[in-house]
């Protein structure tokens, strides 16, 4: 097969796992180790609330062996409280941070995920555009949650600059962006929210992630994967309903399908 496809979890580090995914008696320093026997990519998003440091995504390397891959979320300074000022200094720390995992080839993706109140607008799409450039040596990857991002003249400019359109699972709901699997680089990346539409604008974030895929939701998923799978070089899918433990069940039924379609290594 010449496409890699690799699926994991959005974090790893929940205590509410234990007893569901974690075995009781596991320390939560042996969580990570866990983790990594039983899927061979994670993307990290505690880097979003803080700046992430060198040593740091080192340790995690080890803890999780050769054969894991990291995904991380870029830091808020850069997506979500940008200051013009200093975005640039705040990417460059970033990018310092990730240079043991970067030597050791074990960087899957950087994720831009920008919230719905990044609007469409001329100093935006500049912004944007300074910033894959600044990025323009890590796998980049961008996920809009304002939909007047999806129109093909950010498309075609993400495929210019080889920068991965994310495609996401959301509620089909009001405000959200469409489901859309475009291929922009040779990156693919999926991430899977959950569909709970009742919960998505509540006030407390956390229950918008409870939500559990059944197999016929997956088995619609086999078929998008293998649809991305003749353009890309790599796939990585990642599930955010961490809510009581069902990203890893989710994601180790997704592993299970794609294995029986003869698409996983």
């Amino acid at each position: 097969m010449d496409c890699e496809i690799r699926i994991g979890t959005s974090g790893f580090d929940y205590p509410e796992w234990k007893g569901l995914f974690y075995p009781p008696d596991l320390g939560r320093k042996s969580y990570l180790a866990y983790y990594a026997e039983l899927f061979d990519t994670v993307e990290l998003n505690f880097s979003y609330y803080r700046m992430p440091e060198a040593r740091q995504l080192e340790a995690f390397a080890d803890r999780a062996g050769p054969g894991c891959l990291f995904s991380l979320k870029a830091h808020q300074s850069l997506t979500h409280e940008i200051d013009p000022a200093s975005w640039r200094s705040s990417l460059s720390e970033f990018r310092e941070a990730l240079r043991p995992l970067v030597a050791a080839e074990r960087l899957g993706a950087v994720l831009f995920q920008f919230p719905s109140s990044f609007h469409y607008d001329p100093d935006r799409r500049r912004y944007l555009d300074f910033l894959l450039k600044e990025a323009a040596d890590l796998p980049r990857v961008v996920e809009f949650r304002n939909g007047d991002w999806y129109n093909n003249r950010v498309f075609d400019a993400l495929r210019d600059r080889g920068v991965t359109l994310a495609s996401v699972d959301v509620p089909d709901i009001q405000g959200l962006p469409p489901s859309v699997d475009l291929v922009t680089s040779s990156l693919a990346y999926v991430r899977l929210h959950g569909r709970n539409g009742e919960t998505w604008w509540g006030s407390d974030a956390a229950m918008r992630y409870d939500y559990c895929y059944n197999d016929a939701e997956l088995r619609a998923w086999v078929e998008r994967i293998e649809a991305m799978e003749p353009k890309a070089g790599r796939i990585l899918v990642y599930f955010n309903n961490h809510w009581k433990g069902q990203a890893p069940q989710n994601a180790g039924t997704l592993k299970d399908l794609l294995r029986g379609k003869g698409l996983l290594r």
